[in-house]
């Protein structure tokens, strides 16, 4: 891995780590944090190959970066073929854009009776889409890879270390079980070392 090849990725966090620290609502970090991201994941050669690795029988949730004061984290989703999470939620803010492949997000609501019910028609994330999630709007959905036989990687961004936060997945009748995610690889990209990308005379 080279610096020059996380170039990118550096630029991402730097824009964002502006964005954050202005005082901006949700709705404006997302619709400028949705363009930076899609700017981002229009270039397919930054993410270091050990950060998009599938594991035979679940996916992969690769820790890209962490904002210290927790305002934001980045992180790579990693779907083996056919992959898909349980019925889940995230209780903070949150783009999706796809890096590689595909992928389908169903959103669910709960129903009066307590349930948890399909909510409109599947989304499909393409490479170079991007998609929003907000607590306050549809917060719990089910994605999975759309591919059978190849691997798809997606690229998130969420409003805290979301590896750390109490969240929660559920059955269909609703009964929820609270879990903390953690990450998947125990490193992070070196992205600060701008030794090989200085011209010398």
């Amino acid at each position: 891995m080279t610096t020059l090849q996380v170039a990118p990725l550096r630029q991402f966090l730097a824009d964002f780590t502006r964005l954050v620290q202005e005082p901006h609502g949700q709705t404006e970090i997302l619709a400028q944090g949705s363009r930076l991201l899609g700017e981002l994941i229009r270039h397919d050669r930054w993410l270091p190959d050990e950060f998009a690795q599938p594991h035979p029988e679940h996916y992969q949730q690769y820790l890209l970066y962490a904002d210290p004061l927790s305002r934001f984290s980045v992180v790579s989703f990693v779907w083996g073929p056919g992959q898909k999470t349980p019925i889940h939620d995230h209780r903070v803010w949150g783009l999706i854009g796809m890096l590689r492949g595909a992928e389908i997000s169903q959103n669910y609501a709960r129903h009066p009776d307590g349930s948890l019910q399909p909510e409109g028609k599947p989304v499909t994330l393409q490479s170079g889409d991007v998609e929003k999630i907000a607590p306050d709007v549809l917060d719990i959905h089910q994605v999975s890879n759309v591919y059978s036989d190849r691997v798809s990687v997606s690229i998130h961004v969420y409003g805290d270390n979301i590896g750390a936060v109490s969240r929660a997945v559920y059955l269909p009748d609703g009964t929820e079980k609270t879990f903390i995610s953690g990450y998947s690889g125990s490193c992070l990209p070196n992205i600060w070392d701008l030794s090989k990308e200085k011209t010398h005379d």
